[in-house]
This record gives C-alpha cells, sequence and structure tokens, in this order.
C-alpha cells in the first residue's frame, strides 16, 4: 500500500505472471481505501502499514469503483459488450445511493438513472464508453474526492477479441472507454 501511494502515478499497470496475487493486491487496496470501509481499522491494526498515522488517516476515506473483465470470453463483439455493459451496471449498482444524494443536482440524477436503465436493459450506446468517467464525476461531486479505480483483468476481453476474431472492434470501443475512465478524466484520482 505504501509503495503504490508514494509513487503518486495517477495510472498503475501491474504486469505480473498468473497466480502472482494481482487480484489480492486489488482487492486489499480497495479494503484499504474505500469508504465503505471506514471505520474498518481492524481490519489493518497490527499490520506494518498501521505504524503510519499519514496511512492510518487514508485508512476508509476514498470512493472506490472496483470491477474485474475476468468474466468476458465471449465469441463474439455483441456478446462480449453485452457483458461488460452488465458489469458496469454491476458497478453503478453499488453506488445507486448516489440517486438520494443531495450533493448531485436533478439532471445529475436523472443522468444516472438513464445510464442504469442504458447498462441494465444492455441497449447499445455510445454513452457505454464513457459511463465509468460520468461515475467518478458523480462520486467527485458527492465525496469532495477524486475515486480509485481498480480494474482487474483488463486484457481478458482482449485475448478473446484476438482469439475469436473481433479484435478490431473491441480495440477501438476498449480504447474509447480507457481513454474516457484513464486518460481524459479529471475526476480520477488514482488507477
Amino acid at each position: 500500500i505504501r509503495d503504490w501511494w508514494k509513487t503518486e502515478d495517477q495510472i498503475t499497470l501491474i504486469t505480473r505472471p498468473r497466480r502472482f496475487g494481482k487480484t489480492l493486491n486489488m482487492n486489499m487496496l480497495e479494503c484499504f481505501f474505500s469508504d465503505k470501509y471506514a471505520g474498518r481499522s481492524d481490519v489493518f491494526e497490527g499490520l506494518s502499514i498501521w505504524k503510519y498515522e499519514e496511512y492510518r488517516n487514508l485508512q476508509g476515506t476514498y470512493p472506490v469503483i472496483s470491477l474485474s473483465f475476468a468474466k468476458i470470453k465471449d465469441s463474439n463483439f455483441t456478446s462480449c459488450c453485452k457483458r461488460m455493459e452488465g458489469i458496469l451496471y454491476e458497478v453503478f449498482l453499488k453506488h445507486d445511493y448516489l440517486k438520494g444524494s443531495d450533493k448531485l443536482s436533478e439532471e445529475d440524477k436523472t443522468d444516472f438513472n438513464r445510464v442504469m436503465d442504458t447498462l441494465r436493459l444492455r441497449k447499445e450506446s455510445e454513452e457505454v464508453e464513457d459511463v465509468l468517467n460520468m461515475l467518478c464525476r458523480f462520486l467527485y461531486q458527492h465525496t469532495g474526492k477524486k475515486p480509485l479505480i481498480f480494474l482487474d483483468e483488463y486484457d481478458t476481453p482482449m485475448q478473446e477479441a484476438y482469439l475469436q476474431g473481433y479484435w478490431d472492434e473491441l480495440v477501438s470501443f476498449i480504447r474509447n472507454l480507457f481513454n474516457a475512465t484513464f486518460k481524459t478524466n479529471p475526476y480520477l484520482g488514482r488507477a
């Protein structure tokens, strides 16, 4: 946790062999930083991270978006996108408390509901590429802190697309999704 946080890198790509502990590390980071685990210092007490007051003060204080593309192993582009939309819907569902936020405008709440409906119904929409960017904005408005995003198995759909013959279509979609989420997102804390 300390090593990663001290780098101050906005985006970190962890490339290690299978079974190296990448998912475990991302789960640990989520548990440490997520405001969903605020007040759960008991999980980290007694560990080396807890020796540092600076990090004790960070525990449980960030909005976190956590998702995995591990299950996206489809034989065609349409199915792949539908499954990805389902994962994105689950991410939005985890944050549906934002619908009641007094820090979001009525227009933002309408946009949140529209995105939820689009994802839930698996409607094809170019807006899907922007949904994580939008969620970051909503979380920032709600908490005043730029969210952290933990994306696991980002490459699984790419590998399947290559093997199944829809590489070009998926590369275009992923490029737009990642650009909106990680490159041009002013509301992103770290990923």
